[in-house]
């Protein structure tokens, strides 16, 4: 009963391909482009509608960038095979069908990749915003979902090519000698992405701080290298092997909140009680700055010229301390100045032995500045 089912469904094909080939070429030729592209226009329409139900009801944009990726692909498979099926109406040759078939398929093939790999981005991008173990994993899922359809994609274009793969296969152990020799540095920024995605070192959006000084935002993690955006607005790349073994401070981790210090010297016999009170005016007195934790002030310790004070207060993002650190100066400074609260100069006291005494005239000094070079130059 299935079997006799499945022949009538497949019977109604061949039957309406009968009838086609029954018509004039250039007619059959028209009937099939045209309801291709009548196809394929009911796909790109209807599915633009179905898509934005779809989206609306589920919560996730993850399957909008799904679906937006797959819909062009499928009405372009239409149109070209559609455009295919014109060809075989014209001519039964080989010589034309085979290569025609051919290349229809190398191309959705082609189009079918690119589609994916952009939805991959689509994808990445999409959880990239999130927090948590999918946006650590994002990036590194695209650049190896990309490569898994590039190699994919190759081999069947190959196929359909009748190019055999076989001594590819055969020889790819060879292969991977050599490029595991030849490409041992980009093998090693791979592996070191995946120890930063394991250890959970930073994603996009962190702001972190290298060992080598650089400091800035992570704009992009490839299988190479990782970019960031320093606060000069310029781009610079890291590879993965370097950041695996280098010490890396991320500021946006485990919060985003980051504590600005401010020292400042004082004056010896200056109140201490009012510079504290002062110092937390500042602060209170600066939008930039968080009411929780609260700002407080630590004396430090006495120094050579002055009271080492140091103001502690919290600001939104690290990105903001630059801008935190010079309003608080010019508060700090404004403050003592109307306080009378002095910020001294570095002191140095010289104390002369009256013993010796002073030469009495530069006459006098300069000889004995000879005398003294004279005898340092005997003992040379």
């Amino acid at each position: 009963m299935q079997s006799s089912l499945a022949e009538d469904l497949w019977a109604v094909p061949l039957d309406l391909w009968s009838e086609l080939r029954a018509l004039p070429p250039w007619l059959a030729v028209l009937i099939v482009v045209g309801l291709s592209l009548v196809a394929a226009r009911v796909i790109q329409v209807g599915g633009d509608v179905l898509i934005r139900r779809l989206t609306r009801r589920i919560p996730t944009d993850v399957d909008a960038a799904v679906l937006r990726s797959i819909h062009p692909a499928l009405y372009v498979t239409v149109v070209l095979v559609g455009a295919n099926l014109g060809v075989l109406l014209v001519t039964d040759a080989p010589e034309w069908t085979g290569p025609m078939e051919a290349s229809t398929l190398t191309l959705i093939a082609l189009v079918w990749a690119f589609q994916l790999a952009r939805m991959g981005r689509r994808v990445a991008a999409e959880f990239t915003g999130e927090k948590g173990d999918a946006a650590r994993v994002a990036p590194i899922f695209q650049n190896v979902w990309s490569a898994v359809l590039l190699g994919v994609t190759g081999f069947f274009v190959l196929s359909l090519w009748n190019i055999d793969v076989t001594p590819l296969l055969a020889s790819a152990g060879i292969l991977g000698i050599v490029i595991g020799f030849a490409a041992r540095d980009t093998i090693a920024n791979f592996f070191g992405s995946i120890a930063l995605y394991a250890d959970g070192t930073y994603v996009v959006g962190d702001y972190i701080v290298l060992e080598s000084g650089e400091r800035g935002r992570v704009e992009d993690i490839s299988i190479r290298s990782t970019v960031l955006r320093t606060r000069d607005d310029m781009l610079v790349t890291v590879p993965n092997s370097v950041l695996n073994t280098a010490t890396i401070i991320n500021e946006s981790s485990p919060q985003r909140e980051r504590r600005v210090r401010v020292s400042v010297g004082v004056a010896y016999g200056s109140d201490i009680d009012e510079v504290e009170d002062t110092l937390l005016e500042v602060a209170d007195a600066e939008s930039i700055v968080l009411d929780s934790p609260a700002p407080r002030v630590r004396f430090r310790g006495f120094g050579d010229s002055a009271l080492d004070v140091e103001l502690l207060c919290w600001i939104p993002a690290p990105v903001m301390r630059g801008r935190a650190t010079h309003r608080l100066n010019k508060g700090v400074y404004r403050a003592f100045t109307d306080a009378g609260i002095e910020i001294p100069y570095p002191q140095r006291v010289v104390t002369m032995n009256p013993e010796h005494g002073a030469p009495d005239d530069a006459s006098e000094a300069a000889e004995t500045l000879a005398d003294g070079a004279q005898s340092e130059a005997a003992d040379d």
